[in-house]
């Protein structure tokens, strides 16, 4: 194999429910997605084994392909001829309910929120965070952590050479709740203690006993620099090693793949990140799903992901409600419907969660909470990913304690270059153009931002590929994932282009001027309050943007940009609903801006109600 590319490469994803399967080819215009297949995830009563699921997705791929994968239930690889085999093959997994951790820290804001960030950064869900200064009592905090019973524990605290106290108070602790772990009885729950390294005999003392403890660097060596990257990579072994190896079949699949299973959600984050210094752009990622909301983005090369636990479109449809509340997911709906009717639809689909709308009008209730929900999580996530508490900075020790002062998200929207959706609502809305308009609407996008969604949700089997270490393999997987992503994975909707400022009404706030290859030269004027699309292709066009004198399409007001912008399956859009965009509090105003921009952007084609 030394030297040889990769010519197949078979991934899976064993969902929470769903086991997707995607078989990747070398073909004479490179990698590219061949077929995919899924089946029933059987993690649970009565298969109790990852690997049937697995089996069956994989049988689906064999049918469609032509190919012969499976000798048995063993998966032939490397490939013997054209016709049997394949060369890699990898997955990923969240079933069982993904890794959940808890993670520890001195100070909540800052050694307990970097342990957070490596948790999270590794693809797992945070259920809490102690610290010392978090207003609990010892015994309230042992009561917690013996209830949530964590796959594994993170805990960090204090500088390099600094005080031994307060973490080893927070060991003692850990060691007086003495937790069992989730799966598997006969182990002991495995704990990471990534702090101040005077502390670790004292630390051995108290936990090495009764914990699996694993010592690493410190995740916050000095006040003003995190090392999150051994604390990742620890996560992601034990996972392995202890998580998995608990789960029904895991040892078996673990046997079959080339490269170590990755948790779901690192995987996705891992290309992202990938991405994002590959083309040295700003990138954000979500992916809503029906129970959770992860957002992942590369801003200043700083990678942050964060899950917004209670925030889905399924399972969590009546916490985006009780968060949201009533009126903010009623100012998205252009019809006009009363509370008592939308309580009632979001209460049916909390009881059949896996129910998809049936009519027109449940389609556009749907999709008002998704923006909800995506623009709940982005808040989140903005005050999360911050600088520093995270970043290398030069700063005075009374800035550090001064949490306020550290608070600078590094989430620029005017800075943003790609912006992409995932999960059902986004990569199934029944047209392109409501994806698009639900991004833009949760997410405000400033300036000039890139749009596209996952054709099919195969993120999670690219990043893994992207991440094997195997040198024989490493680089045609990277290069495969890489170009599936950009040819086959990635929907291109199209580019938003959004002047920020306050416009005065009915005034011109941006005027446009390219030309689409094969077309004349076009010239847009954009007004306020208007959304315009134009078709175009998927390709570069060169575009001159001049905004009004008190607005800025780049950095400073009235400056002209001149650019390449790039259309997609929806094409190009100019939204001149001004940045910050604030609907309109009037609801017959409100109702008639929602129905204008809907026909505008052709949203809802079919509704011949209100000309919406």
């Amino acid at each position: 194999m030394t030297g040889e590319k990769l010519r197949t490469i078979l991934a899976t994803d064993c969902g929470s429910t769903t086991t997707k399967a995607i078989l990747i080819e070398l073909t004479d215009e490179g990698y590219r997605l061949k077929t995919r297949g899924e089946a029933p995830t059987t993690v649970e009563a009565p298969f109790e084994d990852v690997t049937k699921g697995v089996l069956n997705a994989i049988m689906e791929v064999e049918e469609l392909s032509g190919l012969k994968i499976l000798d048995g239930d063993q998966i032939i690889h490397p490939m013997k001829d054209d016709k049997t085999g394949v060369d890699v093959y990898v997955s990923t997994s969240s079933a069982g309910g993904g890794l959940q951790m808890m993670v520890a820290g001195v100070v909540k804001a800052m050694t307990g929120e970097s342990a957070e960030r490596a948790a999270l950064g590794a693809g797992s869900i945070v259920m809490d965070v102690l610290a010392s200064n978090d207003g609990r009592l010892p015994h309230q905090k042992i009561e917690r952590i013996r209830q949530l019973r964590p796959d594994m524990i993170l805990l960090s605290g204090g500088i390099d050479g600094g005080t031994v106290s307060h973490v080893v108070e927070l060991a003692e602790i850990l060691a007086a709740a003495n937790p069992k772990p989730r799966l598997g009885q006969n182990y002991k729950l495995p704990v990471i203690y990534a702090g101040n390294i005077k502390a670790q005999d004292s630390i051995a003392k108290t936990l090495g006993e009764i914990t699996d403890l694993d010592m690493i660097e410190n995740i916050r060596p000095v006040l003003e620099y995190e090392n999150l990257g051994p604390a990742r990579d620890k996560i992601h072994d034990l996972f392995m090693e202890h998580v998995m190896a608990q789960a029904p079949g895991y040892k078996k699949l673990m046997t079959w793949t080339d490269a170590p299973i990755m948790p779901t959600p690192g995987a996705v984050g891992s290309l992202i990140e990938m991405v994002a210094k590959k083309e040295n752009i700003s990138v954000v990622g979500v992916d809503i799903g029906g129970a959770t909301t992860d957002i992942f983005s590369v801003f200043q090369g700083q990678f942050n992901r964060t899950v917004s636990a209670n925030l889905g479109m399924s399972y969590s449809v009546c916490n985006v409600l009780a968060e949201a509340t009533l009126e903010n997911v009623l100012r998205w709906v252009p019809i006009d419907i009363d509370e008592g009717t939308l309580t009632n639809r979001i209460g049916n689909k909390m009881i059949r969660p896996t129910t998809v709308p049936q009519s027109l009008e449940e389609l556009i209730i749907e999709q008002a909470i998704a923006r909800e929900a995506l623009r709940l999580s982005f808040i989140q996530h903005k005050s999360f990913a911050v600088s520093l508490k995270g970043v290398q900075q030069e700063r005075t020790i009374s800035d550090a304690f001064d949490q306020s002062g550290s608070g600078e998200t590094l989430v620029d929207m005017m800075d943003l270059d790609l912006l992409v959706g995932s999960g059902g609502v986004l990569s199934h809305a029944p047209r392109r153009e409501q994806a698009m308009r639900m991004l833009i609407d949760a997410f405000v996008p400033e300036g000039i931002t890139q749009l596209a969604v996952d054709s099919i949700f195969m993120m999670p089997q690219l990043g893994v590929m992207a991440n094997i270490e195997n040198e024989d393999m490493a680089e045609s997987a990277r290069e495969a994932a890489v170009e599936v992503f950009e040819k086959d994975c990635l929907i291109r909707l199209g580019t938003c282009i959004a002047p920020v400022g306050k416009p005065k009404p009915g005034s011109v706030i941006l005027t446009a001027e390219f030309e689409i290859p094969g077309e004349a030269k076009k010239v847009v004027e954009l007004r306020t309050g208007e959304i315009i699309v134009i078709p175009a292709p998927y390709q570069a066009i060169r575009a001159k943007l001049t905004p009004a004198k008190s607005m800025a399409i780049g950095k400073d007001k009235g400056e002209s940009h001149e650019t390449d912008i790039y259309g997609g399956t929806v094409g190009l859009i100019f939204d001149g609903r001004g940045r910050p965009f604030e609907l309109s509090t009037e609801k017959s105003k409100r109702i008639e801006n929602l129905n204008k921009w809907s026909k505008s952007t052709n949203e809802y084609p079919d509704a011949a109600r209100g000309g919406a």
